[in-house]
């Protein structure tokens, strides 16, 4: 059974398609759903779906499209205090499409990093062409985190080389794959992949954005998230099971006790 450590599913929800896109995933095999916020809009989307689905939890911030925005940070600590939210996000850094707001992304990403400390929640991490900064910035906040697992965050929708992926994973972060992963070209990401430990590994679909072989230029959505760990499985010699059985256990490392596994809910 999988999980889909990150989907975006505003859209699902405004076309009123939610209900029927979490029965898909169920069908395919996936068992949850993380949520993904980034703006004032998506932050109440994602959390509105959490508390509606037992499936779905929510994981809540400020993205770096909206640096230039001044988002209310303040306000955003006590919708994290909310049970169904797992993690603050998605937030990072872009510098290949906005490089021009590199400070006020270092500055925002800086913001969402010191609430992640002080509430004690993973951070989900958005990095393109922005390795030196990156690693600056959450370097710091690794040696600062004190939450209550091991993992300080995720490093999702990975495109990065081997050498970056190493350095972000000895501060602790685990890497997600995407559909890019199923990509014909996309060799050299499915080598950072073959090297990613277990104990470190994620998958995800970034629904609605990234779909997989055989389904990309289509909307994506949670239920193809089975293809992405297949691609996945192949290039690091395990099998899809093998893959489900360690994503699912790292999502419930990093974002606590959820879903709830089947033995649980036997005796709850």
């Amino acid at each position: 059974m999988w999980i889909d450590s990150h989907a975006h599913l505003d859209c699902f929800i405004d076309e009123g398609d939610l209900p029927d896109m979490l029965t898909r995933a169920r069908a395919s095999g996936v068992t949850g759903v993380i949520a993904i916020g980034g703006s004032d809009e998506a932050n109440d989307k994602a959390l509105a779906a959490a508390r509606e689905h037992e499936d779905v939890c929510a994981v809540l911030g400020y993205d770096r499209d909206e640096a230039d925005r001044a988002p209310a940070v303040g306000g955003l600590e006590a919708l994290l205090s909310d049970p169904a939210v797992v993690g603050v996000g998605e937030t990072g850094l872009d510098y290949h499409y906005s490089a021009e707001t590199a400070s006020q992304q270092c500055a925002l990403l800086e913001h969402m990093l010191d609430l992640a400390c002080a509430c004690r929640l993973p951070v989900v991490i958005h990095t393109r062409d922005a390795e030196a900064d990156t690693h600056r910035l959450l370097a710091r906040y690794a040696a600062r985190w004190n939450g209550p697992r091991d993992v300080p965050g995720v490093i999702h929708c990975y495109t990065g080389d081997g050498p970056f992926a190493r350095s972000l994973m000895d501060l602790g972060f685990m890497i997600s794959f995407s559909g890019i992963v199923t990509f014909k070209k996309a060799d050299a990401l499915r080598e950072v992949a073959r090297i990613v430990p277990d104990d470190l590994l994620l998958v995800e679909t970034d629904a609605p954005y990234l779909a997989p072989v055989p389904y990309r230029g289509k909307r994506n959505e949670p239920a193809y998230v089975p293809h992405v760990g297949a691609a996945v499985a192949a290039v690091r010699g395990q099998t899809p099971e093998e893959v489900a059985r360690m994503t699912t256990a790292n999502v419930r490392r990093l974002f606590g006790n959820w879903p709830a596994a089947p033995d649980e809910e036997a005796t709850s």
